[in-house]
């Protein structure tokens, strides 16, 4: 079994992708009830060094694995019946409260399923879990006021990012092989990246979410991308709670081959601010385009595109979001907000409206300065971050609020230009912490990302076992 791949061994079910899984399904070799159980198992195993988890409901979870075995048996299966699954905390399911991470904010439970958890439930997918995020989502670790310290199953020393940060150590450590996670700014990518799995941020509103926000999308990590792709196909599907969503098309989502000779590939090694790249990331992100430039694709390297203004902007805009949200509590509920968060956000509140705006244009100067330097492209190929995954207890990096975007100049312009982009393992340090190569596509080619993700998947020469704890 490697990063990249699973096991067919049903000595380990709770490794074995959806793909595999619904293929025994089908045969009746193997019942959602026996996979559930596994997973679970795994989970009790795994949890109290990893802390992923949140409102964890193996009961609940067993009676769904129960209904997908009878229909399974009266051959009334569902597309995704029988996949054991978590969500996000920040996307709604009935009955949960969705805390965003903080102590600060009352525990109201969720009147219905978000669009995500909705489609997934539709289709049959055995939800086992909630996974855990940082203080309103704002930080690319697993530090928390509210959830316990979400930590890497690499090395428990480091963290998982985030602020999807539960469900990548969820993906890694074989909690099922669905997870969602929401990304803004690198959300997704970010502790993909960190944890070793492949995460797809897809273009902005390929996949509806409730509540909708400029540049926020909700998408699939997993360990292949194959189950992401089988994820989209639910996923995507249309709800009119979001506004903001692309109509529904019926994408190939399944047809994943690429022809990688004659394409065109940007390599973007450089970010343009921000910490240095780190060495071995370098020269795994220079390995994989080198691997396709071999294969036959023209590979060329281009510019960086992001300034200082551009982030600095965006930076202005979302701590005075961020203060609307965290300016408005009752001294008492202020206190309980992560000291780091508190103070970043304290940043937003004497802003004038003028440096708001300026903020907020900052960020359309972003999204077309993406869509110019990449357009030539078919795809471009970069770092997912400078850095591998850093201390658990850390909230960023550098752990300065005043600096802290330091480490998301490759990922965050492509959330404000609406293009899709993932994180593909690309192998490992020397200490055995996971590389992220980013696959970044044009607006809306969803399903080109997938496909050349799967390319590097195959073509990856650094395959390694799953981390066991």
């Amino acid at each position: 079994m490697s990063a990249r791949t699973s096991s067919s061994s049903p000595a380990d079910l709770a490794d074995w992708s959806a793909a595999e899984l619904l293929e025994a399904y089908a045969r009746r070799t193997v019942s959602p009830v026996e996979v559930t159980n596994a997973v679970i198992a795994r989970i009790e195993a795994y949890e109290p060094s990893l802390q992923a988890l949140y409102a964890y409901d193996p009961e609940s979870a067993l009676k769904a694995a129960r209904e997908s075995e009878r229909r399974w048996g009266a051959g009334d299966a569902k597309a995704l019946d029988g996949v054991p699954a978590t969500i996000k905390e920040n996307i709604a399911t009935k009955g949960t409260p969705v805390p965003l991470g903080t102590s600060a904010r009352p525990l109201m439970p969720a009147e219905e399923d978000a669009p995500s958890a909705a489609r997934l439930r539709e289709d049959g997918v055995v939800i086992l879990a909630k996974t855990t995020m940082p203080d309103y989502g704002m930080l690319s670790s697993g530090l928390s006021s509210f959830h316990p310290l979400a930590r890497n199953p690499w090395d428990l020393s480091k963290n998982p990012g985030g602020s999807s940060a539960g469900a990548g150590a969820a993906a890694a450590a074989g909690y099922g092989p669905f997870h969602i996670g929401t990304d803004i700014g690198g959300s997704i990518r970010l502790p993909a990246a960190w944890c070793g799995v492949f995460g797809l941020k897809p273009s902005f509103g390929r996949i509806p979410i409730d509540p909708t926000y400029y540049g926020r999308v909700a998408g699939p990590m997993t360990r292949t991308v194959r189950d992401a792709a089988l994820m989209m196909t639910s996923l995507t599907r249309p709800d009119v709670r979001d506004p903001m969503s692309l109509p529904y098309q019926e994408l190939p989502w399944l047809d994943l081959d690429i022809d990688v000779k004659g394409l065109r590939i940007g390599l973007m090694m450089e970010a343009g601010l921000g910490l240095p790249l780190d060495p071995e990331v370098r020269a795994a992100v220079q390995a994989a385009a080198k691997a396709f430039a071999d294969a036959g694709a023209t590979v060329e390297e281009m510019r960086p595109f992001i300034t200082r203004e551009m982030l600095d902007g965006l930076d202005d805009f979302w701590r005075q979001r961020a203060w609307m949200d965290i300016g408005a509590l009752t001294n008492e509920e202020r206190s309980r907000v992560l000291p780091y968060i508190l103070k970043w956000a304290e940043g937003g509140k004497s802003l004038t409206g003028a440096q708001v705006y300026a903020g907020i244009n900052q960020m359309m100067v972003m999204r077309h300065a993406a869509v110019a330097a990449t357009h030539r492209f078919d795809f471009v190929l970069s770092p997912v971050a400078p850095n591998v995954a850093y201390e658990a207890e850390l909230a960023s990096p550098i752990h300065d609020p005043e600096r802290p975007f330091e480490h998301i100049g490759y990922t965050v312009a492509f959330n404000m230009s609406d293009q899709p982009a993932a994180s593909v393992n690309a192998g490992f340090t020397k200490a055995g912490l996971p590389i992220g190569l980013q696959v970044i596509g044009r607006r809306f080619d969803d399903v080109g990302v997938l496909r050349l993700s799967q390319a590097w998947e195959q073509m990856c020469p650094d395959k390694r076992p799953w981390p066991k704890l």
